[in-house]
């Protein structure tokens, strides 16, 4: 899948995070590893954790009604509302009509769009192809995640990496002449890693109460050597795809701003030619919040406003899929 220039703006972006802050040291005592050899290899020092009485909806919302509230605009003003989140709430409703009862919106489309950890980049550029047919006037794409409800302490590649938390990122027609909007995009599946990252249990094949379902069935389970053996292969390939160059090197791009999946996913990007002080990081202290990374440090790089630029979003997601979108904001 790929995209011709596509006319968008940022209007607004904006975060919520849970109050837990939770230290590697805690996780890997709960995981039997070293903290110190934890910390090296997930690279992460810090995430945050649901606490009591925060739910993924609410972090949703929080996040929804401050990006609005950034760019001044009522809920009502919203004709699009777009729920890009690798984990559900609950299978029926669509999570994206449980969100818009909590933002009071009535009568707004809502609806989900789901490619796990890339289900942002989709919801991007979705909504780009809205506001070019002239369908919407201003798009809400929100990514909320609690993956700490479903980890397997058992297994620490996996464990050791997630965080919870949302963001949100409001978007309208471009204005003339600025060249803002998706300039390009690449989305590619490769199903022979769907089993190297998985929730087995939950949907039709695995239903609760089926006898093959354990409890296990129910938690996170991810082959990371296998997802990065598989990655290593395509990822270059896609990269190229979507703008010549780009798996040597930057050609016509600002600064990265990559999934935060792993210390060594990110490393597999570094080897791509990517300078570090042009790659924007969050998994230091976030961890990996599955489909809220990307447009989490997305908000963090906006947010220190360095004004006109090009920026490349990309990473990996379950399936095993590859996506990267060119920015220009």
């Amino acid at each position: 899948m790929s995209a011709a220039s596509l006319g968008l703006r940022v209007l607004a972006t904006a975060e919520a995070l849970p109050r837990r802050v939770v230290p590697t040291a805690e996780v890997a005592a709960r995981c039997g590893v070293d903290p110190e050899v934890a910390e090296a290899r997930s690279g992460v020092r810090e995430r945050r954790w649901l606490s009591e009485g925060e739910t993924a909806l609410s972090l949703g919302a929080q996040a929804a009604r401050r990006a609005l509230d950034t760019a001044g605009l009522e809920p009502g003003e919203v004709d699009v509302l777009l729920n890009a989140s690798g984990s559900q709430l609950q299978p029926i409703p669509d999570g994206a009509a449980l969100l818009a009862r909590e933002l009071g919106l009535r009568g707004a489309a809502a609806y989900s769009l789901h490619g796990t950890c890339l289900s942002f980049l989709l919801a991007l550029h979705h909504a780009a192809l809205l506001l070019h047919a002239g369908q919407a006037r201003h798009i809400l794409i929100v990514s909320s995640e609690a993956g700490s409800l479903g980890l397997n302490f058992a297994q620490p590649e996996s464990a050791l990496l997630i965080g919870d938390g949302a963001a949100a990122v409001l978007v309208g027609r471009a204005r003339e002449g600025t060249g803002e909007g998706v300039q390009a995009m690449r989305f590619e599946t490769y199903p022979e890693g769907a089993d190297h990252t998985r929730i087995r249990g939950g949907g039709s094949l695995l239903p609760p109460g089926h006898p093959d379902a354990d409890p296990l069935a129910f938690t996170f389970d991810m082959q990371g050597r296998r997802v990065l053996r598989l990655a290593a292969q395509v990822v270059p390939e896609v990269l190229e795809r979507l703008r010549p160059g780009l798996s040597t090197g930057l050609p016509g791009i600002d600064r990265v701003v990559p999934h935060q999946a792993s210390a060594a996913g990110l490393e597999l990007m570094r080897r791509s030619g990517w300078p570090a002080e042009r790659t924007e990081t969050t998994l230091a202290t976030l961890g990996n919040v599955v489909a809220a990374s990307l447009p989490l440090t997305l908000h963090r790089a906006l947010t220190r406003g360095a004004g006109p630029q090009t920026l490349l979003l990309a990473g990996t997601g379950a399936g095993l899929s590859v996506g990267g979108l060119i920015l220009r904001v």
